[in-house]
């Protein structure tokens, strides 16, 4: 029996973010380079998708590349981009399918261009679907996202446009990548490591953590229920004791 028939679908997570960490790791395991790891993990992202879909889980947000990636080997990053760029091509047609808008989140002009053309290309095509959003964090880091957002708000200081009492918590995340989305509550990250890793450290504030040590590629849809369902057996206070939670 799967323990998807022990979740509340009355209590399911709007929004649900994921590391996928442990492609490399994987392939190391496997005896081969670094990419042959990427590439088996497109399969886990496609049934991660998918099984949110099905779910109703409304966002979805996957940390795909973060600006510290742009350190890395320039063969690896150089067959990251074109892995990207296929399978965009690829699965443009099922996000279509089965009514799954595409959004992107981090510096993506710092991508390549024709990565970023055919990202554009994506979200624009699937820009009135409503099934779900799928947000993929590229070229992201919960640092440059906030530092950008300060230089927003700063100008428009500058220029008059806002008093600095105006400014709180809500502006804030209204000049964030995500202010056209909630918060996640729930926070998933595979292969062992207990780190956030520079990631929606704004949004993440009262988001449960549920860590794995799946490395990514192995990663199916029964680990994303298993995370639904210990996500669905904490208590979520915000700060509140349990009495009173529990007296509503």
């Amino acid at each position: 029996m799967s323990i998807v028939d022990e979740l509340d679908i009355q209590k399911l997570p709007t929004h649900i973010a994921i590391i996928m960490d442990g492609n490399g790791r994987w392939a190391k395991k496997q005896g081969k380079l670094r990419v042959f790891g990427h590439k088996n993990g497109v399969k886990a992202v496609r049934e991660a998708v998918e099984s949110a879909a099905d779910l109703g889980i409304k966002y979805l947000t996957l940390y795909a590349f973060s600006t510290e990636n742009w350190n890395r080997p320039k063969h690896e990053i150089n067959a990251l981009m074109k892995l990207f760029v296929s399978t965009i091509n690829k699965e443009t047609e099922t996000l279509l399918k089965n009514n799954i808008r595409l959004s992107a989140i981090g510096n993506l002009s710092s991508l390549p261009t024709k990565a970023y053309k055919e990202l554009k290309e994506t979200m624009e095509r699937t820009a009135n679907n409503t099934r779900m959003q799928l947000n993929l964090a590229l070229s992201y880091s919960s640092r440059w996202e906030l530092t950008e957002a300060m230089k927003s708000i700063a100008e428009k200081v500058q220029k008059h446009e806002l008093e600095p009492d105006s400014i709180d918590e809500g502006l804030l995340s209204r000049h964030l990548n995500t202010a056209d989305m909630p918060d996640p509550e729930l926070l998933i990250r595979t292969s062992g490591e207990y780190r956030i890793s520079n990631f929606l450290l704004w949004q993440i504030a009262y988001a449960e953590l549920y860590f794995t040590d799946k490395l990514w590629p192995d990663f199916e849809k029964e680990d994303l229920y298993r995370a639904i369902y210990a996500y669905q057996n904490r208590e979520r206070r915000f700060g509140k004791t349990s009495e009173q939670i529990n007296t509503g």
